[in-house]
This record gives C-alpha cells, structure tokens and sequence, in this order.
C-alpha cells in the first residue's frame, strides 16, 4: 500500500493518540515557531531584482506516549507581509522577477506515528530525514517550506558504537509547495561506527523517481568525521551510477576538509569535487539540504554536467554574544569543456544572535562573481534579514 494513501489512516491514528496525550497529561507537547524574513536578490541579467517579505509559522504537535508509541503533527504556513512580493516564487508569478524559493503554502509539515524502545525508533508518515551533513539526504529547513518525506524509516542503535538507519521513501514533499513533489521508489542504508579515529559512516542511496518510465540513481559512499585535539576533519568518498530512458552515466565525489580551533574561532580549508562522465553528466544529490553546499547564493543547486569543484576556506566564530561566519569559495569545472573551466568565487557572511530564549535576529549575506567559462552563471549578490521566535 502507497503511503501517500496511508496517511488517511495515519491521520485517524493521530487523532487518537492526540486524544490519549490530553487525557493523560503525560509529556504531551505543542510549540509554535515563527520566522520573519527579508531576502532581496540581485543578478547580472534580464530579471528585475526581487525581493520578499515573508511569514513562515510552524505549529508542532507532539503526543505523550502510549506503551512507546506517540505521534508527531506538524503544520507549516508561509505568507507574504504588508505587499512586499516582487519574486519569482517558483510557480509561475512574477517569472520577470529573479527567484526566492518561498512560495505562499498552507502544508501538513509532518504527521507520523513512531515506536521507541532501547534504541529503536520506527517512523511511519510524514517526516524529516537528515543523514550526516545533509549533504545526501536533508530537510532544506532554511527555506520556509521545508523538505519532508512520506516514509517509512527505522534507526536502530545496535551498540553505544554502532547506529543503522533505514527509510523507504514513497514520496519527496520538496520546497515549492505541493504542487512540485515528487511520487518516489528511494531506499536509503546509512550505517556508522564512532571509532577512536572518529564517526565512520558507509551508506547506500538507491533513489528512483515514481513516474512510469525508466530511472535509477545509485549512489555508494563512505564517510569520515572526527576531531584530533583541536584539528576537526572530515573525509568523504562516493560513486554514483544514473539511469535513464536514454543513457547511463558513472561520477564520483570526493571531500577533503581540514581545521583548527582557536581559542575563540575556528578556521577550515576544504574541497569538494562533484565528478562528471566526460561532460554529459554532472554528480548530483537531489534530497540533499543544497543550500549549505557551494555557496549560499545557490548558483550550482544543479551540478553542471561538466562537474564541480568547489575550494573553500572558512572561519567562525563569537561576537557580542552571536555567532559570526566568513566563507569563501572557488569554483571551477571538474571535466574542462570550451576553453577555461573557472567557474567563478563567491563570498559568504553570517551573524546571529539570540537576543532572548524566544527570539534569534540575524543577517546575511551572499554575493558570486562570474568566472571565464561560457558555462559560468551571472554575478549575483542576496541579502537576508530574519527574526525568529519560538514559544
């Protein structure tokens, strides 16, 4: 049975245990949380510049639990305040306009039932799903409609070493309201060990869209992460095979990342190499968290079919009781193709602070200057400023 078609049953199933959770005044809970924001963007091209002024309100129901069941709802909205609508919104307004990912919705976020008991927690409905850095598999929960799955999924911890997760997704609830999801075959294997070298992880990602025509994309990897006294690094290798009606591809990636923590900041150089099969394909990650790879101003949420390679530095810290970040990157194609392969830079800032435990401001930055290649994208700079509150 489709879980789409399940969720009528799971939604039943809520409402009882919602019942249950009021009449037992066990650890029954609600929260809500709401994200002001302001993004304006700015391109070297045709499209006017955007801006937005959007409400995201999230409102979370969890149950108490009834012989280690319980059950988790969750609504999310997103509205545009006081007229400030210049965008592209992703679903066909103001295409003149750049894009802000921020569509006007109305959404069940999540709704699932869950099981739990001596290290097994078994999910069914609607749900987050976050593996490692959310490189492969993330919620995309910077933009207001945030990614979930319709899923079956299971995380077993085996051993205080040893954890194995499990989800069968039948569907991907991605960012543009529901009017872009995507009916889904995907079965995801994620299996760490913390080692005394740090958390090593292997993993299989085997995805498929459900669309009545061939595709598969397999992806086989492992993953290295750890700290060595005041040195953080993190090493991740996978391979990735493509499907489709047409042809076959083959790419790998690779991560190298390296640090050091001082006393009050912490500095990172890395690289990321998203591969390419001889210019025609390009690695891709398609329920990844995108936004944090590659540069904010997400100029290469599609890999282009050349590859990437992405050299960046980083450097962190705190300041007047927030948190500060500056990143920089360097992009270049990883299979060169029409002459120059520079791919342009980009840089990154953020700060943000808490000003009470109910309210977080923050502001940041984005701005990517176009290199050489013909297959470079146009100079783009992006602005945000939020106010969080949670309660």
């Amino acid at each position: 049975m489709k879980l789409n078609k399940f969720n009528v049953i799971t939604s039943l199933i809520l409402t009882h245990f919602i019942s249950s959770a009021y009449a037992t005044d066990d650890k029954a809970k609600a929260n809500v949380n709401f994200d002001l924001r302001y993004e304006a963007v700015s391109q070297d091209n045709t499209k006017k510049d955007a801006d937005a002024l959007t409400l995201r309100t999230k409102l979370q129901f969890t149950s108490a639990s009834v012989n280690h069941f319980n059950a988790v709802v969750e609504f999310e909205d997103s509205r545009v305040v006081a007229g400030v609508d210049d965008y592209n919104n992703t679903l066909g307004k103001n295409t003149d306009y750049s894009v802000i990912a921020d569509p006007e919705t109305t959404e069940l976020d999540q709704g699932f039932i869950q099981y739990q008991d001596q290290g097994i927690n078994v999910k069914v409905g609607r749900q987050v799903l976050i593996f490692d850095n959310h490189r492969f598999v993330g919620h995309v929960g910077w933009r207001h409609d945030k990614q979930t799955f319709d899923a079956f999924s299971i995380n077993y911890q085996l051993s205080k070493s040893l954890q194995l997760n499990y989800a069968f997704i039948d569907k991907r609830n991605r960012i543009f309201s529901d009017q872009k999801d995507l009916a889904a075959k995907d079965h995801l294997i994620n299996v760490s060990y913390n080692s005394e070298v740090g958390k090593i992880t292997a993993y299989s990602y085997l995805l498929a869209v459900d669309e009545g025509i061939d595709n598969g994309l397999d992806t086989y990897g492992v993953r290295l992460a750890g700290k060595k006294g005041k040195f953080p690094y993190v090493f991740e290798f996978a391979k990735q095979s493509a499907e489709t009606a047409a042809n076959d591809f083959d790419a790998n990636y690779f991560k190298a990342e390296l640090g050091y923590a001082f006393d009050k900041l912490t500095v990172k150089l890395g690289g990321e190499s998203l591969g390419s099969d001889g210019g025609d394909y390009g690695f891709t990650t398609p329920l990844a968290t995108l936004h944090k790879f590659n540069g904010w101003s997400d100029q290469f949420l599609a890999t282009p079919k050349q590859g990437l390679q992405d050299v960046y530095a980083s450097i962190n810290g705190k300041a007047y009781g927030g948190g500060w970040k500056l990143v920089w990157h360097d992009f270049s194609a990883k299979q060169r193709l029409s002459g120059d392969d520079d791919l342009g830079t980009e840089i990154n800032a953020q700060y943000s602070k808490a000003i009470t435990k109910q309210y977080t401001v923050g502001i940041k930055y984005a701005s990517y200057s176009a290199g050489d290649s013909v297959f470079a994208k146009v100079d783009t700079d992006k602005l945000w400023l939020w106010l969080n509150a949670k309660f």
